[in-house]
């Protein structure tokens, strides 16, 4: 483990640090309510009224019911549930499915698993100004689409989505249209409802949002028929077996019972700690911002052409600052992701992501910026390949 005196921590959209109230749940789970929620006896049923409890939490969080959210592994999980799901039943009659070019890795590789079993995929790329608008989402879906699956907010520029108007304009024409959303960098940042976003599936993550890892949940609409992608003990009402992981469970239902008293008030830190280091950024020679301005606020992708975003991100590391080049599932990996809105491939190569948590202080910023100043300085240049 690596020792730093400090740590500025800018790498949220990829994990955060549990909160207390998560901590706790997640503790009284292992330590007090450990028995199985299966049981019938008084430990398994403590530990059941840990997961109901949380199922409440999320389901008041979203405004739906109790019995519309499943927990999951995670939002991999979710997303691959949601997707391939969907369209199990619906291929042969509807074989046609829609989806955007900056997706996550899990709806990606879930779409093209979709394309080897036969399906038509439809990738919606942004187009000439690096936009998708909520008419190339509703112009790709036809009567033979089963699925159309798009993301609230794009997880390495904080780009946003016009998914409501989008999913409002298909439901309204095409109603055997299952619309699915990857929440995941938007819920707890901003009020995401599934009602109001026409979603009939939505997948969130529980380390995103200041809970344990290796928790998600699956939004699914009632009468919404999607095929189990877990077999086995009959847990989640028969939709995802398997003995449900209940210190997770219970530490992210603890976490959105906390951020919901907090959603406005922290999206209003974000937006000033974004207006700052964007300015800041505006007066350095030779660094320029990704993220558009109508993006969240709690995602800025930078560029600092000549100088590799790993040789960056290890300056910065060394320095005890975390940040990102791109998509943590990527693991280093070149993204396709910022290329495709239509960012150059000189600033594609030289690209920080920056996310912001509750904890982040403008301090924070200042840290990274005066260390961003002394990368250039101490940095040598690389020949970046242009073609």
């Amino acid at each position: 483990m690596k020792e730093v005196s400090t740590l500025i921590y800018l790498d949220n959209a990829a994990t955060t640090k549990p909160c207390e109230q998560a901590v706790n749940a997640a503790t009284e789970a292992l330590m007090i309510a450990f028995g199985n929620p299966s049981s019938r006896h008084f430990a398994g049923l403590d530990a059941d009224r840990l997961v109901i409890k949380a199922r409440d939490a999320i389901a008041n969080a979203l405004s739906c019911r109790e019995d519309e959210v499943f927990f999951t592994s995670g939002a991999t999980e979710s997303n691959n549930t949601a997707i391939l799901g969907a369209c199990e039943n619906r291929l042969k009659r509807m074989p046609k499915v829609v989806t955007t070019t900056v997706e996550h890795p899990s709806v990606k590789a879930a779409f093209d698993k979709l394309e080897k079993m036969g399906a038509q995929v439809t990738r919606v790329a942004p187009d000439e100004n690096g936009e998708i608008t909520a008419k190339m989402l509703f112009d790709a879906v036809d009567e033979k689409t089963c699925l159309i699956s798009a993301m609230l907010v794009n997880n390495e520029t904080g780009y946003v989505l016009p998914i409501e108007r989008a999913f409002s304009m298909i439901k309204k024409r095409y109603p055997d249209c299952i619309t699915h959303c990857d929440a995941v960098q938007g819920f707890m940042k901003i009020q995401v409802k599934p009602s109001k976003l026409s979603a009939d599936l939505v997948s969130v993550s529980g380390h995103k949002i200041y809970a344990p890892k290796g928790v998600g949940v699956l939004y699914v609409k009632k009468g919404v028929h999607i095929a189990p992608f877990m077999l086995g003990g009959g847990q989640e009402k028969a939709f995802r077996s398997g003995t449900e992981n209940v210190p997770a469970i219970a530490g992210m239902g603890a976490a959105v019972e906390m951020l919901c008293k907090t959603i406005d008030e922290r999206y209003e830190k974000a937006n000033a700690l974004r207006d700052y280091i964007i300015n800041s950024i505006n007066e350095l020679d030779g660094v320029f911002v990704n993220s558009k301005e109508t993006a969240s606020p709690y995602v800025v992708s930078i560029s600092m052409p000549n100088y590799k975003s790993e040789t960056l991100l290890n300056y910065m590391s060394d320095r005890g600052i975390c940040v990102s080049s791109g998509s943590a599932c990527s693991k280093g990996k070149k993204s396709s992701v910022l290329q495709e809105f239509k960012i150059s491939p000189e600033r594609t190569d030289a690209t920080l992501r920056l996310s912001f948590s509750g904890e982040t202080q403008i301090s924070d910023i200042d840290e990274f910026l005066k260390n961003l100043r002394n990368a250039q300085n101490e940095l040598c240049t690389v020949k970046i390949n242009k073609k």
